[in-house]
């Protein structure tokens, strides 16, 4: 599976080693489409291809205008109307319409966007790429031509004839919203998000299970836990970091900031009750917790009794994950970070896959 990070470093490394390669990106959909703004591929000189556009003719005509493109090195946009003439393998005839920027790469200065792009991405930084797409509404620049802008709308690099579009930054959206690709006065707004941390209280079975898959969808893994031989690289080789303390040590010093996510899966009652002490009234975005609704009524009297906020408490996520009848440790895995990627791309959970907290239920 490719995502940014890894097409992009696909490119640097081709373009490194003296090779030749095109760029290729949806930059606006209109109507129905096999594929959202974003997706993005790689065309080699040989024919060869790295990650897809959706598959299906306009795909195959993307890679053959790539191919055309890379003698000269010029940039286009290209437009197709989803009607017979650019139908799917299948046969289905979706209606609507596509815009595929496609960029030859062929030097290390043409390559110099996509290496800050890469670092961007590779940090965890989330920037937006704008491009133009409609050159009379955007007010200036030309079709095709981007800019990189970093969390506070610099400009970090471009790919551009001429300045920034006046335009531009009165239509950024701020990247704390986690926006998806739009498009406003002619310009494409190309989000990458920042990556979320998701601190893993807790080292055990499930623990480890939560941040092999929570990994791969893009958080950022930190593990907490009092034991070595539970916390320890042999078990978490992906992680970014691992913290082996008393987890009030451990907890009662961590820098939590908008963008993290907390779940707590100890081993114990007592630790879970310490952990969710240190982590209610933080800044985190979501906090979780597993459990039996039992032992989470109990935690939550004893908390309130502690001084934690019935506020606080109210937006803690527990039991933690989407009921789906987990009965494995793999299954109680991926209804968890099922419930943080849900919560990370909509920004709260739906009523409909998320019952009202057990203090709304008047359990405590």
């Amino acid at each position: 599976m490719f995502t940014m990070q890894s097409l992009i470093q696909e490119l640097d490394t081709a373009v490194r080693s003296g090779r030749s390669v095109c760029y290729t990106a949806l930059v606006e959909t209109r109507g129905s489409t096999p594929q959202k703004a974003g997706a993005a591929m790689l065309v080699f000189p040989d024919g060869s291809q790295v990650g897809t556009l959706g598959g299906g003719c306009v795909e195959a005509e993307v890679k053959r205008r790539a191919l055309q493109l890379l003698p000269d090195g010029s940039t286009e946009l290209l437009t197709f109307q989803l009607d017979s003439d650019y139908g799917w393998d299948d046969g289905l005839i979706c209606g609507g319409r596509m815009k595929m920027l496609v960029d030859p790469v062929r030097s290390a200065a043409d390559a110099s966007y996509y290496r800050v792009l890469l670092d961007t991405i590779s940090a965890g930084h989330g920037a937006t790429e704008a491009v133009v797409i409609e050159a009379a509404q955007s007010g200036g620049g030309t079709v095709a031509d981007r800019w990189l802008l970093d969390e506070r709308g610099e400009v970090l690099c471009a790919r551009a004839v001429g300045p920034l579009p006046s335009v531009v930054l009165p239509h950024l959206r701020s990247l704390d919203d986690r926006p998806r690709p739009y498009i406003d006065a002619g310009i494409s707004y190309l989000p990458t998000l920042k990556r979320c941390r998701l601190v893993i209280v807790g080292a055990g079975h499930v623990g480890q299970r939560v941040a092999e898959l929570a990994t791969d969808v893009g958080f950022d893994v930190w593990v907490v836990d009092d034991r070595q031989e539970y916390c320890n690289p042999e078990r978490f080789p992906r992680a970014r970091r691992l913290i082996v303390d008393a987890f009030d040590t451990a907890l009662g010093g961590l820098q939590i900031d908008s963008s993290t996510y907390c779940i707590i899966v100890t081993r114990g009652h007592n630790h879970d009750e310490q952990a969710l002490f240190h982590l209610a009234e933080t800044k985190a975005r979501y906090v979780g917790m597993i459990g039996s609704r039992r032992k989470i009524k109990l935690i939550f009297d004893d908390l309130l009794r502690d001084g934690i906020t019935r506020e606080s408490l109210r937006k803690v996520s527990a039991p933690l994950g989407f009921d789906i009848g987990s009965q494995t440790v793999p299954e109680i895995a991926v209804s968890i970070v099922a419930e943080l990627v849900a919560h990370r791309n909509l920004g709260h959970l739906p009523d409909r896959i998320r019952p009202p907290s057990i203090l709304d239920e008047g359990a405590a």
